[in-house]
């Protein structure tokens, strides 16, 4: 088959890449002619891709980029300006495609680029297959929420959004929550695939053997990984580690993997509060995996309206194995840590509930442990993408009309 995947957001500039489109794409180039359009820009560096020729050869699929001028900010008038440069270029290098995809498989966000990929599809009677990795424009409203006012101005990216639900033949979800934003607009697609993010946990546990630290001291690490910004509450995490060592607990090391908008402010206020942080900025997934797995907790600290549901973090911290101290609000997450007993739910933006939670499996191992044995076969049964992606390639490989 000749495939067409678009995916905005992807890295190319190692040859080992734990991105969702990335993997799919080599899946489907053992046995069908692929190509992978991305951005010229990293949305994580904010800046323009050091595209490395050689990588873009190294791959069983084609490795296009399209230019993107950039932003700094991640909502900012200029962010959706260069999503709109980006879409006009994707729409130029369609129309001098030369072939006709028998499917397109399109990431979505960016809306633009969605828009532009449901149009060529439409145009051209090719099979469209959308994979939604975040609802737009509900996590802007996240950061950007006057009552009237936000739903003027996001009204129209709501209907953009409606427009390439309404257009898919098949619909992919990273999880169910948003699998069901998407039922309301579309009724006539065969397949409802709600396949979480996901890590290949055989590569996974081979990161975990190279790069785990050890540790000789009686320090309990929390562990956190992702964006440092507005939609993760490390302050109230950093609250309830200062409650902890009001009552006298000081062996506990708060590990923060990442970085964004809010990381200067959230070091300050650690130093402040004098709590013992480490942050490392981002690192590469490999060692990341180390760094994470030589902790003893995880957190998951989402604010309150939040749109995201079944989000990287937490399959991270799944295939490690660690017990999860959980704040976010969505009911599909908060049920698999009931269900499959993996740590505790915390009432959102409450540090006397984080620190009680923490404090609790901070003094018994056996219960990190057993919650953490629970974790991890939640990573085996929903989270493993050797297993989980094959109903992803299924349906992409699928000739029904």
């Amino acid at each position: 088959m000749r495939i067409l995947i678009i995916a905005q957001f992807i890295s190319i500039l190692k040859e080992k890449e734990n991105n969702r489109f990335n993997y799919i794409a080599s899946i489907l180039g053992k046995s069908n002619n692929v190509e992978l359009i991305t951005s010229t820009f990293s949305h994580s560096n904010k800046c323009q891709k050091n595209i490395n020729k050689d990588l873009l050869q190294n791959h069983n699929y084609k490795l296009t980029t399209v230019y993107e001028p950039g932003y700094k900010k991640n909502v900012s008038i200029k962010r959706f300006y260069s999503h709109y440069i980006l879409s006009k270029n994707l729409k130029k290098y369609l129309s001098r495609l030369d072939y006709k995809p028998d499917v397109i498989y399109c990431g979505i966000p960016s809306l633009d680029v969605a828009k532009v990929s449901a149009q060529y599809a439409k145009k051209n009677n090719i099979r469209f297959i959308i994979d939604i990795q975040d609802l737009w424009p509900e996590a802007f409203k996240m950061v950007f929420n006057v009552p009237i006012i936000s739903n003027i101005i996001f009204y129209p990216m709501k209907k953009e959004a409606n427009y390439i639900y309404k257009q898919a033949d098949e619909i992919v979800a990273v999880s169910e929550t948003y699998m069901e934003r998407a039922s309301r607009i579309n009724k006539k697609y065969n397949n409802k695939l709600n396949i979480f993010l996901g890590t290949d946990l055989k590569y996974f546990d081979k990161c975990k053997i190279e790069n785990k630290r050890k540790y000789e001291d009686n320090f309990i690490r929390i562990a956190y990984i992702g964006t440092l910004g507005y939609s993760y509450d490390l302050k109230c995490v950093m609250n309830a580690l200062k409650i902890l060592k009001e009552q006298g607990i000081e062996n506990i090391k708060f590990i923060i993997m990442g970085k964004g908008p809010l990381k200067e402010e959230f070091e300050h206020y650690a130093k402040e509060e004098n709590i013992d942080c480490e942050f490392t900025g981002i690192l590469d997934y490999e060692k990341m995996v180390g760094y994470l797995c030589s902790c003893d907790i995880a957190v998951n600290p989402i604010k309150v309206r939040s749109a995201a549901s079944i989000i990287n973090k937490v399959g991270d911290y799944a295939a490690a194995g660690l017990p999860v101290i959980n704040t976010q609000e969505c009911k599909e997450y908060r049920n698999l840590v009931e269900n499959y007993k993996i740590g505790f739910n915390c009432e959102n933006g409450n540090p006397k509930d984080v620190a009680e939670k923490i404090g609790i499996l901070s003094c018994n191992a056996e219960l990190r442990k057993k919650l953490g044995k629970n974790n991890r076969r939640l990573a085996e049964e929903k989270f493993d993408r050797r297993i989980t992606y094959k109903q992803i390639i299924k349906i992409i490989e699928s000739k029904e009309e």
